[in-house]
């Protein structure tokens, strides 16, 4: 009898520590957005669009570093969200926008922080007003290939501890150079349709991923999370192109919008 009973204590603090493992950086998530809307409320500041509106900065600069998402793969020529999204801010602060898409395919986070470290980029950090960052989807990939899913599952917080330091270092070097600059960062989001066996698993292990962004972006007072992960979700893979991983025409306009709503509704803090 007194098996049984240790048994199940065992096994619920098992549960209890998976459970806590899978929804404690949903919980932590919340509390920085939450944190940012106190500061908002809080303090004298205005809007990304507003700053930008008002800067007598002319032309701006905005600069993109990453992936192929950032390259615009699954939609056609110059239908990326960094020119979606550059055309609208033209538009809404009426200035002249000058971006450059230097979205790299397959590219790790580890890869960009080469790059960035070695000074690939350093003239065009410098000269940016906006500095967009996506990166980390590769890191994944490149570990769950051709792996079962314990091996995968084992390997996971090793994987994030290091996409964490990378992410960290290439922000480290952006502000080092320019400190006035906004950073961008986006969120991973789950490509996967909820009939597929691991999108529920996917589902839950995004959070623990996303965290390391939030808490990098943390450390930067000019810098947002843009939430890519309610406009390209299971419940919008109309955003989705054939290949099932990169958004389409839809999605990467669905991703300019949001950046767009947030930098409306985001109050930006000084960096300097």
């Amino acid at each position: 009898m007194k098996l049984v009973k240790y048994l199940s204590v065992f096994l619920l603090l098992i549960g209890l520590g998976v459970s806590a493992w899978f929804f404690y950086p949903q919980y932590q998530i919340h509390q920085m957005k939450k944190h940012v809307v106190a500061v908002s409320k809080s303090d004298d500041q205005i809007s990304y669009l507003k700053y930008y509106r008002t800067t007598k900065t002319s032309p701006l600069h905005h600069l993109a570093l990453g992936d192929s998402i950032i390259r615009g793969v699954g939609a056609g020529k110059n239908e990326n969200f960094i020119s979606l999204f550059s055309n609208k801010l033209a538009e809404q602060t009426d200035k002249r926008i000058e971006f450059q898409n230097q979205g790299i395919n397959g590219i790790t986070s580890g890869e960009l922080n080469n790059l960035v470290q070695n000074g690939r980029f350093d003239k065009l950090i410098k000269d940016a007003d906006i500095v967009t960052i996506n990166v980390g989807g590769n890191d994944i990939l490149r570990m769950a290939d051709g792996q079962n899913v314990r091996t995968v599952f084992q390997s996971y917080d090793q994987l994030q501890t290091t996409f964490s330091n990378n992410l960290s270092d290439i922000t480290a070097k952006i502000t080092s150079l320019n400190p006035k600059a906004t950073i961008v960062f986006l969120e991973l989001y789950n490509p996967l349709p909820p009939d597929e066996q691991m999108y529920s698993l996917a589902d839950k292990m995004l959070p623990k991923w996303n965290l390391n962004i939030y808490e990098v972006a943390n450390k930067v007072p000019g810098s947002i999370v843009i939430e890519t992960t309610k406009v390209i979700n299971g419940d919008h893979l109309q955003n989705l192109s054939p290949d099932g991983v990169h958004p389409n025409l839809a999605g990467y306009i669905a991703i300019s919008k949001q950046m767009m709503y947030q930098f409306k509704h985001q109050l930006r803090k000084s960096s300097v």
